[in-house]
């Protein structure tokens, strides 16, 4: 049955062990998807103002970016599976401390140490271990597409998260819970789906396939490595300003959009990241992995700065829609352009490294963008995203149009 199943879902001459990490991706999709849309209403809830929300943001980046560091300085040294079980563990404990606290320096302590992820994209703790193991699953001509289904499953089970925003408004229009109550419970839910993450890794196989192999911090690609991280880094910072939790605040504030409306927009917002990521896969075939990345990303960027200015509802949805159709085509494929330019043994390394300064500069965004909100500059947070993000794009395609990924 795993093998017909992995037939099916993996490119041909993929591990069947990375259904296991597809599978653990999509149950930490569906957590992310929910959080994102409810963090904000949940803090306001407690009382916090935007510039609590965007603080709290700020700490789970922060906080995610030490965990990556840590990986790279010390995860050559165990087994991915001791590392992703423990990460797990540590996502339980985050939803327990979520759905048990209500004064915001507790919550920003349990945000800076936990798991707990303010946008769409993944930014914890398991990013660069799933990646490593991920790489080592497939041949390079495979690489990409397996990447690719690993974002898929992912930006799917996000927007379907994102639907699940909409419980605690129906558990309370019930009289079940009172809304705080209901938000909680979500929180719960978040640290059940942590203990079933601990049960799949541990099923992952004991060996690395690289067990034997030297694993060393970086080596001959350290140069190539630092470069990428440097402009990833830029582009994190800009992401940062406009995270899934402070788009959701923008929707609420400036247009009146509720919980349960702002989760149905995120719900096709993925299903268009979703299948962009699929497309990403042929594009990058024909025009290659480092022209999908940019000239994809650059339209991404015009449509969010558009819907800053959108006088109204319904063409900021369109905007941003249209953004989310072109914005994640460089997901699978920047993970891949990484992973083949650097050897087996520096994986790991190269992972948490490219994701270090990522983590790091989008910590400032949530808070810079959180005060932009609270003094009533409800455009600034996007416009300035959307030019960051043009201006990375650029230097990007400037600084490595010579390199061959082909390694």
């Amino acid at each position: 049955m795993r093998a017909a199943l992995a037939d099916v879902v993996l490119p041909r001459g993929a591990d069947p062990v990375a259904l296991t990490l597809l599978a653990g991706r999509a149950l930490r999709g569906i957590c992310d998807g929910f959080v994102a849309v409810l963090l904000p209403a949940y803090l306001l809830a407690l009382g916090f103002d935007p510039l609590a929300v965007g603080l709290i943001g700020s700490a789970t980046l922060a906080g995610s970016a030490l965990a990556t560091i840590l990986v790279g300085m010390l995860g050559h040294r165990y087994p991915l599976r001791r590392m992703l079980t423990l990460a797990a563990a540590l996502m339980v404990a985050t939803g327990i401390g979520f759905a048990g606290l209500s004064s915001l320096w507790p919550l920003v302590i349990v945000a800076f140490v936990g798991t707990i992820n303010p946008g769409s994209g993944d930014v914890s703790l398991f990013l660069p271990l799933e990646h490593a193991r991920l790489a080592d699953a497939a041949g390079p001509q495979a690489r990409t597409a397996l990447f690719a289904r690993y974002s898929l499953s992912g930006s799917l089970a996000s927007a379907f998260g994102a639907l699940a925003a909409a419980l605690p408004g129906w558990v309370a229009g019930h009289g079940m819970l009172a809304p705080l109550g209901a938000m909680r419970a979500m929180f719960l839910l978040y640290a059940l789906v942590g203990g079933a993450l601990w049960w799949l890794y541990g099923r992952l196989p004991a060996r690395d396939p690289h067990a034997d192999a030297p694993r060393v911090p970086l080596g001959a690609s350290r140069g190539i490595v630092m470069r990428l991280a440097l402009l990833f880094s830029v582009d994190a910072f800009a992401g940062g300003l406009v995270v899934n939790a402070l788009l959701s605040l923008w929707l609420m504030q400036r247009f009146g959009l509720s919980p349960g409306d702002a989760g149905r927009f995120f719900f096709w917002a993925g299903l268009l990241s979703a299948g962009s990521q699929l497309v990403a896969v042929p594009l990058a075939r024909r025009f290659g992995l480092l022209n999908t990345m940019v000239f994809t990303h650059i339209p991404s960027s015009l449509c969010l700065i558009a819907a800053a200015m959108a006088p109204a509802l319904v063409p900021a949805l369109a905007l941003l829609l249209a953004r989310s159709a072109l914005s994640q085509m460089d997901v699978p494929t920047r993970t891949a352009y990484v992973m083949a330019v650097v050897t087996p043994p520096e994986r790991p390394a190269a992972a948490s490294l490219t994701a270090v300064p990522r983590s790091l500069a989008a910590a400032l965004g949530p808070t810079l963008a959180g005060a932009m909100l609270a003094a009533g500059w409800a455009a600034a947070p996007l416009v300035a995203c959307g030019l960051l993000k043009i201006g990375y794009d650029l230097a990007l395609l400037r600084a490595f149009r010579r390199v061959e990924p082909e390694r």
